[in-house]
């Protein structure tokens, strides 16, 4: 099979980003960014991505797009809908958490995830370090927040994860992130589709 047929094939079965999975219409906006920043603190437990991207589309249908939404609800509303996700072994502790973060992002950033942008200023090492500060977020949730922003934020592409990587190098695709990201051209949207499609082959395969 040829390099493109390995691509096409590959993006037609798992490229569909984790923020369209969760009901993220993506844009260099505050709300949706709040939103990729729920999905990414409901990926950091040990769940899998399919149960917290279904969970974060529970939360927003529930209405909680936006900071100020999501500290309105009350803590057995969030404890529900975590519950109606299927993230049920860790909804009490999220419920609390995903408030604090909301908490968080209001009062040090005035709810806009692009001043963390900014102050980056191009940064990939220091906005991965950045969004640790939101309760949760370790280094896994930080790269995974950024993996789906290169869609929206090109100064991030090419972004990789280890695991994407790895799986690129399974499939013969390169596994320099430069080189992987040019098999697929120069729109970030279609970068950050492959990067997730990689993640989602690789977790495919056990």
């Amino acid at each position: 099979m040829s390099r493109d047929q390995v691509l096409d094939e590959l993006l037609a079965e798992h490229g569909r980003t984790y923020a369209d999975q969760a009901g993220i219409t993506l844009r260099d906006k505050p709300a949706p960014l709040f939103q990729l920043l729920v999905l990414a603190t409901l990926s950091s437990a040990p769940i899998s991505a399919d149960v917290a991207a279904t969970t974060a589309h529970e939360l927003f249908r529930a209405g909680w797009r936006t900071p100020e939404r999501m500290r309105s609800a009350t803590w057995q509303q969030r404890v529900d809908a975590l519950g109606r996700g299927g993230y049920r072994r860790y909804d009490e502790r999220t419920a609390t958490v995903l408030e604090e973060s909301a908490a968080l992002l209001e009062e040090h950033h005035g709810g806009d995830l692009r001043r963390l942008r900014r102050e980056a200023d191009g940064d990939r090492d220091a906005l991965v370090e950045a969004l640790q500060e939101f309760p949760r977020v370790g280094p896994t949730g930080a790269r995974i927040f950024c993996r789906e922003a290169q869609a929206v934020w090109p100064e991030l592409v090419p972004f990789f994860d280890d695991r994407g990587l790895e799986r690129a190098g399974e499939l013969g695709l390169p596994t320099d992130p430069g080189a992987l990201a040019d098999t697929v051209g120069s729109d970030p949207g279609e970068v950050a589709r492959l990067s997730a499609a990689l993640v989602r082959s690789a977790l495919a395969d056990g």
